[in-house]
């Protein structure tokens, strides 16, 4: 299993990165060679929704859900479980927000993924956890910057 985790501090309060980031459609904006497809949005828990990566016949779908949900408050971090339930992908993520003073916050994405066929996930693990903390790195940078500018608004 390859673990990653991406973080990053945001000059936005905590509530508008919770809604940005949880806003689950929104990840093919930043993600790239992702598109989004929500099939059931809940609100929190038990919302389902694909991401379809990669390019022609190299795509592939990533089917998730989320099993964990509560949002921050101003004194509490906002945690969401999502389970990688595909063909291909299987694993946990959560995404973490943390208040801080000064109308900031920390923004912190984890990741334990596989893919189905094991002997291939043990070869691709190390390549695997190491793009997966750059390109969510970047994600991550992406959501602060469209955060900032919504709360400076």
């Amino acid at each position: 299993m390859a673990r990653f985790t991406a973080h990053r501090e945001v000059a936005a309060p905590a509530d508008v990165v919770w809604e940005l980031v949880t806003d689950w459609s929104r990840h093919g904006d930043w993600i790239p060679l992702t598109t989004m497809s929500v099939e059931r949005d809940t609100g929190g828990v038990g919302t389902r929704f694909t991401g379809r990566s990669g390019v022609g016949r190299l795509a592939f779908d990533d089917p998730m859900e989320v099993t964990s949900w509560e949002p921050p408050t101003p004194t509490r971090a906002g945690t969401a479980a999502i389970d990688h339930r595909g063909s291909l992908v299987l694993g946990h993520g959560e995404v973490q927000v943390v208040p801080l003073p000064g109308d900031r916050c920390r923004l912190r994405w984890t990741e334990d993924i596989s893919l189905v066929n094991r002997q291939l996930s043990r070869v691709i693990t190390l390549p695997i956890a190491v793009g997966g903390r750059l390109a969510f790195g970047s994600t991550l940078k992406k959501v602060a910057a469209e955060a900032e500018a919504r709360s400076s608004r």
